[in-house]
């Protein structure tokens, strides 16, 4: 539960850098001030999520773009971008996250932030990702 909330918090912040256009650093400061139940155990793991995929977004965007056919991301909802860059995120770099679980948070967070469509797309694209055996073909795992 505790990733489930990481990765919720991580969102937010993913989400204001999209919108807003602030740092890293300035988006987490106002989210992490606004969370709560958050340990330090998830807040460190949310933050992992914050960097890696600020670090790695041009890769984890070509990936999504990749799969999403007739979607530019452009024309994707925030959200659905935002949570399927994390999905993508920890599937190329934590593997210590079962494949099977990265897709099944991804699909909750889109349940509850994203549209009525979002866990269907979601689960698609990072479905895909799965099968195609990108963590594989990336780890050798």
């Amino acid at each position: 539960m505790k990733r489930r909330r990481a990765r919720a918090l991580a969102l937010e912040v993913l989400y204001e850098i999209d919108l807003t256009g602030h740092s890293p650093e300035e988006a987490w400061q106002g989210a992490r001030a606004r969370s709560s139940g958050l340990d330090d155990e998830g807040g460190a793991y949310a933050w992992r999520l914050v960097s890696g995929v600020t670090a790695h977004r041009a890769e984890l965007d070509a990936e999504i773009a990749s799969r999403a056919r007739d979607w530019t991301l452009e024309r994707m909802a925030a959200v659905d971008r935002n949570v399927l860059r994390i999905g993508l995120y920890e599937l190329l770099y934590v593997p210590e996250v079962p494949e099977s679980v990265l897709a099944n948070e991804a699909v909750e967070l889109a349940k509850v932030y994203g549209t009525e469509d979002s866990p269907r797309f979601v689960n698609g694209i990072l479905g895909a990702a799965i099968r195609d055996g990108l963590r594989k073909s990336r780890t050798g795992a």
